[in-house]
């Protein structure tokens, strides 16, 4: 299916594109998250009209989370679990907690953007972690698991 994109998307292409996905692809996540629409001629005309309108949206959206980088860039978040005597947690610390972790510090970030390389996080001590605030902006932030009596 062709659509054109409205925002940039991570490994199809960026604002303005008009591309060909999977059908699939396009139906199920793209369409309904906003990210894309059916590649008409009278979508693309209309797309034309709003062209400066969108890419304005688009830069301030970066512009806001570059700023929200620079202040999370580097955060220790400590995060408190029951574990055994021998450090490893009963459960694990997923990018849910994480998240809503972040919410608390008043950092409004979703399950989604929290990126976890290895997977949940099951022993006690410090952890890197990447938090996506955008498709360009990717901020490292430490996680300091500790444990708490069973």
């Amino acid at each position: 299916m062709q659509v054109i994109l409205l925002e940039k998307v991570v490994n199809v292409g960026n604002l303005g594109d008009v591309v060909k996905v999977k059908d699939g692809y396009a139906r199920n996540f793209l369409i309904p998250q906003k990210m894309a629409r059916r590649a008409t001629e009278s979508a693309k005309a209309e797309f034309e009209a709003k062209r400066a309108e969108l890419e304005k949206a688009a830069a301030e959206k970066l512009s806001a989370s570059q700023a929200q980088g620079d202040k999370l860039s580097g955060m220790t978040i400590t995060i408190a679990q029951k574990a055994g005597v021998d450090g490893r947690l009963f459960g694990s610390v997923t990018n849910f907690d994480i998240a809503e972790a972040l919410t608390k510090q008043g950092f409004a970030v979703e399950k989604a953007q929290v990126r976890l390389p290895t997977g949940p996080l099951k022993t006690t001590g410090e952890h890197p972690v990447a938090v996506a605030l955008h498709t360009d902006v990717v901020v490292e932030i430490t996680i300091a698991v500790v444990g708490e009596a069973a």
